[in-house]
């Protein structure tokens, strides 16, 4: 995606629990000579910021911290939900003299849970086999807990179906008795008149 140089982007990611994230990005600035993106973007850096809903309602910042042109940031989630993950160049330049144009190339892995090549090597005793084996077991493991994150959604979401069910029950009921009450009224009304008026 593009982002301006004094411009900050946020993305939102619907995290479960205790899950480990892991984002990889790169930064191309706009060169106005050669009308293209430079590979690489010198001198300049990234702030990242993610933050995560607390339990009191508001944002509990899990990682503030400046990183390169391209870079590798990680955190792990404490609470289930939505997780913001903002971007903003550290450029000095002035707003107005600011026009550069970003483009990000951003990687985010949910739940990885990557194998150290170099701790495989050195266990020459284990088998490829078995290391494999309880990388299936931690993918699994994630699985189970994003599962679990989604049925506690689903019975969120079904509690406020019901309770938005009921209000329109009890709304639709007081409807009819307003509406009632306003015939019997109209009705003694127009009786009231016709009796005033000696029509009846």
């Amino acid at each position: 995606f593009h982002i301006g140089e004094r411009e900050e982007k946020c993305i939102i990611e619907d995290i479960p629990s205790d899950t480990l994230v892991v984002g990889n990005y790169k930064v191309q600035r706009w060169d106005i000579h050669k009308h293209e993106f430079l590979e690489s973007a010198p001198g300049l850096g990234m702030f990242v910021t993610v933050t995560s809903p607390s339990d009191i309602s508001k944002l509990q910042v899990l990682l503030s911290k400046l990183y390169g042109p391209q870079g590798t940031f990680s955190f792990t989630s404490y609470l289930s939900g939505e997780h913001i993950i903002c971007f903003q160049s550290n450029s000095t330049r002035f707003a107005v003299t600011a026009g550069s144009k970003l483009r990000m190339h951003l990687d985010i892995r949910v739940g990885e849970h990557f194998l150290d090549e170099s701790a495989i090597r050195a266990k020459d005793k284990v088998d490829e086999v078995s290391v494999r084996l309880e990388h299936l077991i931690e993918q699994i493991y994630h699985v189970t807990r994003e599962q679990d994150y989604e049925r506690e959604r689903e019975e969120k979401f079904r509690k406020t179906s019901e309770e938005t069910n009921s209000n329109i029950l009890w709304w639709a009921i007081v409807q009819t008795l307003i509406l009632i009450s306003i015939g019997i009224w109209q009705i003694k009304s127009l009786r009231d008149f016709f009796i005033s008026k000696k029509l009846v």
